[in-house]
Parts: C-alpha cells; structure tokens; sequence
C-alpha cells in the first residue's frame, strides 16, 4: 500500500506556522522514477504547499488582476517550484518556492497586464515610484508627495520619479472613444486624431509625369497649368488665349493622352 504524506506543522520553526513538512516527501519524490506513484507524490506536495501559494498571490491583489487569476499564475509557480526542487542542497523548499512563485506573479503582471510594451527598468520605476508615495502619503496629509520628496525617499533622480508617474497612468491604453478630461461636449481622443492628407495619393503621380510635362510645347503646359492648378474653365482658358473652347478640350485631351502613354512606357522600361 502507498504511503501518505504527513502535512501537519512540526517543531521545526518556518516563516509561517502552517508551513508542511515536506522533506521526507522530497526525498522519497527524488528517489522515485517517472511512474503513477510519483505523479501522486507530486500532486500531494503542491497540494500541501498551496496555502502559502494562494498568500503570496494575496499580496498582489490590489494592482488590478483578479485574486482567482492570481492564485492560478501562483499555483504554475508553485508546480515549477516543486519539479525543480533539489532536496539534496540542503535548503528548505520555501526558500526555493517564495522567490520562484513571487517571480511567475510579477512575470504575469509585466508580460500580460500591460497593454503596451512597457521596458522592464521603466516598470521598475513605476513600482519604486508608487511604493514610495504610499509611505510618503501618511506624512504629507493634505496633498501628495513633490517629485522632490519621491526623489529622496526612492533614492531615484527626479527624472527618473517623472518617469516612474507617466507609467503609473499607462497600465492599460485609453479607449478611442474615451471623453477627454474637461469636455463638456463629448469630445473624445479620436476627434482630436488627424486624418490622412488626400494630396499624398496624387504626390507619386506628379513626380511621374513632371518630366514629361516639362517636355510639352509651352502653350500646351500653359493650358494644363491653367486648368489643373489654377482650376478655370475651358471657356475661360478659351477666351484668354483667343481660340475656340473646343479647341481647348483637344489640346487638354491630346496632352493628357500623351503623357499617359509616355508614362506608362517609362514603368515599363
């Protein structure tokens, strides 16, 4: 028959009374080849050590993931913990599993809490950063702590502080359609995006046939000038070079034809 585990506390101290002893069980786990009983051997470890998962991911639980997410991300580090685990170092498994778990969590947060790509030393500064005003905040009642005050207490420059508060705000992105701060009419982020300028679509265009262009008699530029920049009419253009407004569409649809096909052969080629 297999033997179970013994869980409950000993004499021996732990940062925590309700610490299992687990070390018999490690041993016997080391000892044992891939089969059934060391799969349960395992599952009976993590089990036993999951009260100290679930408080670690309780010191997490205010920075905006939900406690049930948390205690699953400490549960994987617990599992890591467990399968890497070398009983025969001779360190307790809680000083090998506080750090391990402490880490997935805070891996959790900087990898799929953001957002945004957010460099790992700028995330560091928000944290020093939000860490520091929090103490500051009992001796500065009233008002929050100056830049100056997070400075001396963080031991960070006051860039670094500036730095630090920009990513305090940038943990998820603002919404397009969010109301921009002092608006009384609705106004949102996205009214206050440009938009692409229609005149770049027709810049490839003119670098194409501007050689071609220069290249027309001069009457005929003049024409195309007048009425593709200036925008007059053909009766206009007519009257003002003294031929017949007729004669005026041939010339325009000559040259444009023309050009066309110059250009058309100049890709080609």
């Amino acid at each position: 028959m297999r033997r179970t585990m013994t869980t409950r506390a000993t004499v021996r101290h732990h940062p925590h009374d309700d610490a299992p002893d687990t070390a018999a069980a490690f041993r016997r786990l080391t000892a044992l080849p891939a089969c059934p009983e060391r799969e349960a051997l395992r599952d009976e470890i993590v089990e036993a050590w999951l009260p100290m998962a679930d408080r670690l991911a309780g010191r997490f639980r205010s920075r905006g993931e939900s406690f049930d997410d948390l205690r699953q991300v400490a549960a994987l580090g617990l599992v890591k913990a467990v399968d890497r685990y070398d009983s025969e170092l001779g360190n307790a498994f809680e000083s090998y599993a506080v750090p391990t778990i402490t880490g997935e969590i805070k891996r959790h947060f900087r990898d799929h809490m953001w957002t945004l790509h957010v460099p790992r030393r700028v995330q560091e500064l928000r944290n020093r950063v939000r860490y520091a005003s929090q103490d500051l905040s009992g001796t500065t009642p009233g008002r929050r702590p100056t830049v100056t005050e997070i400075a001396e207490h963080a031991h960070l420059s006051e860039e670094d502080v500036r730095t630090g508060q920009e990513a305090l705000e940038s943990f998820s992105a603002l919404s397009l359609d969010a109301e921009l701060p002092g608006s009384d009419d609705g106004y949102s982020l996205g009214d206050a995006l440009g938009a692409p300028d229609p005149a770049l679509d027709t810049v490839v265009d003119r670098e194409a046939v501007k050689e071609r262009l220069a290249e027309l008699p001069e009457r005929e530029r003049a024409i195309l000038y007048m009425r593709f920049f200036d925008d007059r009419t053909q009766s206009s253009i007519a009257e003002e070079l003294g031929i017949s407004q007729m004669h005026v569409s041939r010339l325009i649809s000559r040259c444009c034809g023309r050009v066309r096909e110059q250009v058309m052969r100049d890709q080609e080629e």
